[in-house]
């Protein structure tokens, strides 16, 4: 009886095509199907836009194209780092300018907020009441007010409470803070310090072999290597040498009070100063946030051990804990990282020559927006990936692989 039930069912199933299943019910080529037909529309509008962009655009008899960027830009530009500028220049120069401005904000930015922000989320952990307090207060003022208002206090401190140039603060020999920003004095144009730099590279990548070799050695005998006097008598004895060679030149460009204001030297403008000042605090408090968490995030054990064995606070915290919060504390310390090279577009606010400074200008006297825009999001698409990809492959670096 059994059996014939069991037959029954069998015959009740209806049967497959001798092709196999049909296209349309197979999963994977219906997915495949509606990707294309995604892809197809997005397109097709794509292409509608800009077919309808460029009729509007000819219709009003305004021009396309980027053959603007070598026509002359007939603007100044207040601060021009490593690259000189003059108003007859071309646009497309005027942009490399503002890139190389944004460029320098953001990676001294970068560092200065990881340095600040690190020493923050560590000071929170203390346990010195007054110094955990305080580092908790940095940090509750720093996050919860807008970066805008910040930019525009600090600029409002280096403009209103520092004093006029000619009572200038002379901080140290050489070096001069006034409301025109900081002057400071700058060795003489030389031949010898291309080589000084190319020494210094020299160190870099014998600090990198030295720290490899190190490494190695401390896995085969156990014993931590030194560091910090090989690295510095790389970093420093080699340019150093250089410079002797070079017949050691000690020619110093130093500012000097003129009609109006300082002559000679290196500057460095209120509004940069303003804006370094405050992308650096004001991310450095998030950085600070995610140090404290990726700390806490070690298991409390791993200090227990370490302590056990005689190791000293600070060494707990250098042998032990960072090396394994910083599997923690990169993948958000990165999103930080962009969002301080995105918000460095605030600098327009407080008058410095950014890339968007810049574009803004170039759109006004030229009338090409969306040039000028595409050319602006590009620059900051590419930076930003480059960050990205920069600190996964470092992220890639120091992740754990189970063997």
């Amino acid at each position: 009886m059994t059996e014939n039930v069991a037959e029954g069912r069998r015959t009740a199933q209806p049967r497959k095509r001798a092709g196999g299943t049909p296209m349309w019910r197979d999963p994977r080529t219906r997915a495949i199907i509606y990707q294309i037909l995604v892809l197809g529309g997005v397109i097709l509008l794509v292409a509608y836009l800009v077919s309808n962009t460029m009729a509007n655009l000819e219709a009003r008899s305004i021009r396309t194209g980027f053959g603007f960027l070598d026509e002359e830009a007939g603007f100044n530009i207040g601060e021009s780092a490593f690259l000189a500028y003059q108003a007859a220049d071309s646009y497309g120069r005027a942009f490399l300018v503002g890139l190389i401005n944004t460029l320098r904000v953001a990676l001294l930015g970068i560092v200065l907020a990881t340095i600040v922000g690190t020493i923050i989320g560590i000071a929170r952990l203390s346990k010195n009441w007054l110094v955990a307090h305080l580092a908790s207060l940095y940090v509750e003022v720093m996050r919860n007010i807008p970066l805008l208002l910040q930019l525009f206090f600090w600029y409002s401190v280096i403009t209103g409470l520092l004093p006029a140039v000619r009572e200038a603060l002379n901080v140290m020999p050489g070096v001069f803070l006034s409301k025109s920003g900081l002057r400071y004095a700058v060795p003489e144009p030389h031949a010898v310090h291309g080589w000084m730099g190319l020494a210094f590279l020299i160190a870099v990548g014998g600090c990198v072999a030295y720290y490899r070799w190190a490494k190695r050695r401390q896995a085969r005998t156990g014993r931590e290597p030194t560091l910090v006097l090989p690295f510095a008598g790389l970093l420093l004895g080699l340019p150093a040498l250089a410079w002797l060679a070079g017949g050691a030149p000690t020619a110093m460009d130093v500012p000097t009070m003129g009609t109006f204001n300082f002559e000679g030297g290196a500057k460095i403008s209120p509004e940069f100063l303003a804006l370094l000042l405050g992308l650096t605090l004001y991310t450095a408090g998030f950085i600070a946030e995610i140090v404290r968490s990726g700390i806490l995030a070690v298991p409390w054990g791993q200090t227990e051990a370490a302590s056990a064995i005689g190791l000293s606070r600070a060494k707990v915290l250098r042998l032990v804990l960072l090396p394994q919060a910083l599997r923690i504390i990169v993948p958000p310390t990165t999103s930080q990282y962009l969002n301080l090279t995105k918000n460095s577009s605030l600098a327009v606010a407080i008058g410095y020559p950014d890339l968007v400074s810049v574009g803004n200008t170039t759109l006004n006297q030229t009338g090409q927006a969306i040039e000028c825009i595409a050319i602006m999001m590009a620059c900051y698409l590419t930076i930003s990936l480059s960050i990205s990809l920069f600190m996964n492959w470092y992220n890639a670096r120091i992740a754990l692989v189970e063997r």
